[in-house]
């Protein structure tokens, strides 16, 4: 697969997170991906985005590393003529261009769909903007976040409203432009005719909202913060304590794996209790329920459950960091290196494409 784009030919004039993980994953299938950085601003901003404790002598960030993989950079300033023509130069024979300029900034530099259809008829012209094409507002992940609902929903209950660890809009919003890049590519081996693929952050995020949305169309129920939990499903979401201070969710979807869950722990007597019998009831009565199950889990490990739980296929997981995550076997054959021998550079960053097509 990661030859699969290998004659692809794309020019990224992205910065920050969406735009160039959807550059990303074109590179790591195989595809030439230019990135074009401004050279007033030394390049992309996430290149400084740091942690305290990162090298402070390396020009680019881990945060930059996580979705900059196997692209060249160029750094130009198309204020200069002669930089604004390299990149047209570049642009002519390309197949994909992806920007995320605030609408008219793009028209102002001379980097519009337009101006590049004019250079390259057959392009497709990948726009990233915040609130659409109409909007000029300047957007970041967690403004996205606090305005379509998410930091809202998100967080303990009576707590304050929280956005999620990771720019998850801006991934959204990355999957969605991909999507429509590859339509665009299907349309192109159909037609020989180019595209302009535009996508919001702020559609992608309406767009994901997904049950959460239907709850409040057709029921009125406005979702509220209530943590981990479901509001449709019980148990799900609780966090169980395990005697050996490991924390455990259950992720209960129907009657036949809540009556095994009870029967592992040796609570039939909840089976045939009209207050847990059906979803509803125990959805009704999730508090009371949370308890009896709380106490019976406490007294086992999460070695011990975990093993049974997979054995008689009961939907639960333990709360794990970063640190175990990436300690387990699975998760080897997720991780892409870039190593520079000459600088003893070596960055690292999740596969971002993992699917498999035979």
């Amino acid at each position: 697969m990661n030859e699969f784009f290998k004659d692809l030919k794309i020019i990224e004039l992205a910065n920050v997170l969406a735009g160039p993980a959807v550059g990303m994953f074109f590179s790591e299938l195989g595809a030439q991906v230019i990135k074009i950085e401004n050279k007033l601003t030394n390049g992309d901003v996430t290149r400084t985005w740091k942690l305290a404790s990162e090298d402070k002598t390396l020009n680019y960030s881990a945060y930059y590393a996580s979705v900059n993989y196997n692209k060249k950079s160029l750094f130009l300033d198309f204020t200069i003529e002669t930089d604004k023509q390299k990149a047209y130069d570049l642009l002519k024979d390309a197949d994909i261009v992806i920007s995320n300029y605030k609408p008219g900034d793009d028209i102002k530099l001379g980097f519009d769909y337009e101006t590049i259809k004019e250079l390259n008829p057959s392009i497709i012209y990948a726009h990233l903007t915040g609130f659409g094409k109409a909007s000029k507002r300047t957007a970041y992940d967690l403004v996205l976040q606090a305005e379509t609902g998410f930091m809202f929903m998100n967080g303990e209950k009576d707590a304050a409203p929280l956005k999620m660890p990771v720019a998850l809009i801006d991934i959204l919003a990355a999957h969605q432009l991909k999507e429509g890049i590859l339509v665009a590519l299907l349309k192109k081996m159909k037609t020989g005719k180019g595209s302009e693929v535009t996508v919001s952050l702020y559609d992608s995020a309406i767009a994901s909202l997904a049950n959460q949305a239907s709850n409040w169309l057709m029921t009125g129920y406005n979702p509220i913060a209530i943590g981990s939990k479901h509001p449709n499903i019980a148990p799900y979401g609780e966090l169980f304590d395990t005697n050996d201070h490991q924390k455990i969710v259950l992720a209960i979807g129907n009657n036949k794996q809540f009556e095994l869950l009870c029967s592992i722990l040796k609570l039939n007597e909840l089976i045939v209790d009209d207050n847990y019998a059906t979803n509803t009831n125990r959805v009704k009565n999730r508090s009371e329920l949370f308890t009896i199950l709380n106490t019976s889990i406490s007294s086992h490990s999460s070695v011990e459950l975990m093993k049974i739980f997979i054995e008689k296929d009961i939907p639960a997981g333990i709360v794990k960091s970063l640190k175990d995550v990436f300690s387990e076997k699975e998760s080897e054959g997720l991780v892409l290196t870039d190593e520079n021998e000459a600088l003893k550079i070596i960055s690292k960053r999740v596969k971002t494409a993992v699917f498999h097509v035979k």
